[in-house]
């Protein structure tokens, strides 16, 4: 009998195949030809399951976030029951930055990912609401520690989600060896320290 094909591992391999392209050789090469050629499988073969460089761009990019939630959703188990809401917070900020490898390939799909979506209608929305609902959970891990007495209440939510989500802009100064990684750590712990201040962690 032939082989069943798992479309979902087909897919999955393509989309880390355009991870790959995106980080070897730039967004600027990232065609479906030379995605095919690093999948290892033919033009044809590729639009079997993706029409065009948007659909597969599109796909790519919500692996990529699954990826980074599946990274955050194993940290946390690490953690242990109830987490003190710092330690969520650090650690979801970590896996937003390429401080390792797997984080360091799905930063750069996001970066080529919002470049295409400066000049494509369809991606930009894609990119804004997939920005949105990530944003929005930050803020309600912000306004539930705010509530439970770890954050000052006179802080405003809103406002610290924005601090918070703005270290992440160290992406670029880690990946041109501006800063090492060991810089954006401390950072973001000073960061969180000065958000946190006089509240006991582990209360």
């Amino acid at each position: 009998m032939p082989k069943q094909v798992d479309h979902r591992e087909r897919r999955e391999a393509i989309a880390r195949a355009l991870w790959r392209v995106v980080e070897q050789r730039g967004v600027t090469h990232l065609t479906l030809r030379v995605v095919a050629q690093e999948a290892g499988i033919s033009l044809g073969q590729l639009q079997h399951y993706f029409a065009s460089r948007t659909a597969m761009l599109s796909f790519a990019m919500d692996f990529a976030s699954e990826r980074t939630s599946l990274r955050v959703a194993q940290g946390l188990e690490k953690l242990g029951d109830h987490p003190h809401p710092r330690d969520v917070l650090r650690l979801t900020l970590m896996e937003m930055l390429p401080l390792h490898a797997d984080a360091r390939a799905t930063s750069r799909m996001s970066t080529a990912y919002v470049l295409e979506a400066l000049h494509d209608e369809a991606v930009h929305e894609q990119a804004r609401h997939g920005l949105t609902q990530g944003r929005a959970l930050v803020e309600r891990l912000v306004r539930h520690a705010i509530a439970d007495g770890h954050i000052a209440p006179g802080r405003d939510p809103a406002t610290e989600t924005n601090l918070l989500l703005a270290l992440t802009g160290l992406t670029p100064l880690i990946e041109l060896n501006v800063i090492e990684p060991r810089d954006a750590l401390a950072a973001i712990d000073l960061h969180l320290d000065r958000l946190f201040d006089g509240n006991d962690r582990r209360a």
